[in-house]
């Protein structure tokens, strides 16, 4: 199932999804409305407490979690849907895509691709390609407090299954249409791809 009026940004730590959905929000704020995972709700700041390192999880019990969250995300009140219906373009700061990458990488695929399989997908989803050093760099220079999963062995394995699983999703037969971006580019540069795209819908 594809919803409507659903747009997605993902990549790596540091790929620069925030800054650009920020922008592109701001440019428009009648249209659009930003959100983002994990999310502000109360399974979300738990996990964000987790990925601040303040307690260790099991990375499947972290899968559940972040899929937990995300059902609220989506059909809660306040929500993805709700949203939706109101008559914005919601563009989420990650969603299940970045859930079957992170959790793939300690604790395999079958689990974080089962908790996801009945979420529908979104009408567009970005991808921010990057190499993990550059991204990484990124994170560093920022002066604050590193998450959990910032760190290059990680990124780099993330990043190989961020690859597989956007390039499962394009031989798939859905409607969702993807787009790679170029998150290498300066800001105004990945700004500009990304608009003119979105200047077609």
């Amino acid at each position: 199932m594809i919803l409507k009026n659903f747009i997605v940004f993902e990549g790596i730590d540091g790929a620069g999804t925030s800054t650009q959905i920020k922008r592109i929000v701001e440019g428009n704020p009648d249209k659009y409305f930003a959100t983002a995972e994990p999310t502000k709700g109360e399974t979300g700041k738990f996990l964000r407490r987790m990925l601040s390192g303040e307690f260790h999880l099991d990375e499947k019990t972290n899968s559940f979690l972040f899929a937990a969250d995300r059902c609220e995300h989506l059909y809660g009140k306040n929500g993805i849907i709700e949203t939706i219906n109101s008559g914005k373009t919601v563009i989420s700061d990650r969603y299940l895509f970045s859930s079957i990458a992170y959790q793939s990488v300690t604790c395999g695929t079958e689990l974080p691709e089962l908790l996801n399989s009945t979420f529908p997908l979104p009408e567009y989803l970005f991808f921010f390609e990057i190499n993990p050093e550059i991204s990484l760099a990124r994170v560093n220079s920022r002066n604050e407090n590193k998450e959990i999963y910032e760190k290059i062995d990680f990124q780099k394995k993330t990043a190989e299954l961020y690859n597989q699983v956007i390039t499962k999703y394009e031989n798939s037969q859905t409607e969702m249409k993807i787009f790679r971006i170029d998150a290498s580019e300066s800001i105004d540069e990945v700004t500009a791809d990304i608009s003119r795209i979105l200047n077609t819908k």
